[in-house]
């Protein structure tokens, strides 16, 4: 295996935006620019007032902290920290919960869920809150590739979420909500073509198709439906939109769906692929599906050539992999690690009393780690733009 190079303790600067909601619901923004630190104090600690904010041009990486009511945004170039964004100074509380990113295609906004603060939040490419929106426990989200909608599913954190998932108009922000009838459903994803959503429930091993326009749903009862429950984390689509996988949590496997005719989907194959698999990234070129194993501190590379595991990697820094993302050229595939039971010793030098979490960096050639980025506890949702920035 290739030398490891774990980043040095110097911590970037904690940037704080201060923003406050007028009665009336209208975000009013004051003091941009604010530089605010967490623990300045400590060794290494964050750098002086007046750097300014995002000094690189990106483009970026965003990771949702869930423990940390926070965002860390990292320099896709240099592998830099370049801002973390502290939702608590922005009136959130210390449990807003983000979840989960996602990035427009040119980078010029992102979304963020906020579990606990039943929220969505639209930033712009400065990081700075442009609108906000309220929808109960919001968990994943999904952009149409071609119509200004972002989708929304809950959280798992939610015992009894409604059965429906949200369509927010990008520019708007107006929200509706569309009825699939799954007991919380939580896995989400847009066709590549934009026609359909897919949602999958945790409580139940059943998949709904959703077209996108009309918010029409078809329920597909999975096989052994009386049977534990899959628990579907989060889906992938081949990039010829045909072919669905699903992870499942409790059973330990891809589930693997022909959806030719997306009203219908047909359970085509099963996969065992290690405890605990959690959000799949398929390669552009179709042959290849990476996900992080949360409970076995791996990533899987599944070749779809011939449905079988490829390689398990593990090492430095990949500790409870949650969200996974492949760079827009697939170089690249960077894993957020949640960390939370302290399996890789990240320097607590960021004052949040846990152990940090991490982005682990792995060349998709090699297949080998070449970066350990940390951040603050609990890396969970992982996102980038997918075009020029």
């Amino acid at each position: 295996m290739a030398a490891l190079w774990i980043r040095p303790s110097g911590v970037p600067r904690l940037l704080q935006r201060a923003a406050s909601v007028a009665r009336s619901g209208t975000l009013a923004f004051g003091m941009a620019g604010l530089v605010a630190v967490r623990a300045a104090a400590a060794e290494g600690g964050p750098a002086a007032a007046g750097d300014g904010p995002a000094a690189a041009d990106g483009p970026f990486l965003y990771v949702a902290n869930q423990e940390a009511a926070a965002v860390t945004v990292i320099d896709l170039e240099t592998h830099e920290v370049v801002e973390i964004i502290d939702l608590e100074a922005m009136g959130y509380g210390a449990n807003a919960k983000p979840h989960h990113v996602a990035v427009e295609p040119d980078g010029s906004f992102w979304y963020v869920s906020l579990i606990a603060a039943d929220r969505v939040l639209k930033f712009d490419r400065d990081n700075e809150l442009v609108a906000s929106v309220e929808f109960e426990r919001p968990g994943l989200l999904a952009l149409h590739p071609s119509e200004p909608w972002l989708f929304v599913g809950r959280s798992m954190a939610a015992v009894n979420p409604p059965q429906r998932i949200g369509r927010i108009d990008r520019t708007s922000m107006e929200v509706e909500e569309y009825d699939v009838f799954i007991p919380r459903p939580h896995a989400l994803l847009a066709s590549p073509d934009g026609g359909w959503v897919y949602a999958g429930s945790l409580g139940e091993n059943s998949v709904v198709t959703v077209e996108a326009e009309s918010g029409e749903a078809e329920l597909l009862r999975l096989p052994g439906s009386g049977t534990m429950p899959h628990v579907l984390v989060q889906y992938a689509i081949s990039p010829d939109g045909e072919t669905l996988v699903a992870t499942a949590e409790m059973t330990a496997k891809l589930l693997v769906f022909d959806v030719a005719e997306p009203v219908a989907p047909k359970l085509v194959g099963e996969l065992d692929v290690g405890a605990r698999p959690w959000h799949p990234s398929w390669s552009a070129d179709g042959r290849w599906i990476w996900f992080g194993n949360l409970g076995a501190n791996q990533v899987t590379l599944v070749d779809t050539s011939d449905w079988s595991v490829a390689a398990v990697i593990r090492g430095e820094g990949l500790a409870e992999p949650h969200g996974s993302v492949l760079s827009p050229d697939g170089s690249r595939l960077y894993v957020a690690n949640r960390n939370e039971t302290g399996s890789y010793e990240s320097a607590d030098r960021m004052g949040y009393g846990a152990p940090g979490g991490t982005v682990v960096v792995i060349d998709t050639e090699t297949r080998e780690i070449i970066d350990v980025i940390e951040t603050p506890p609990y890396a969970s949702g992982i996102s980038l733009a997918s075009g020029p920035s």
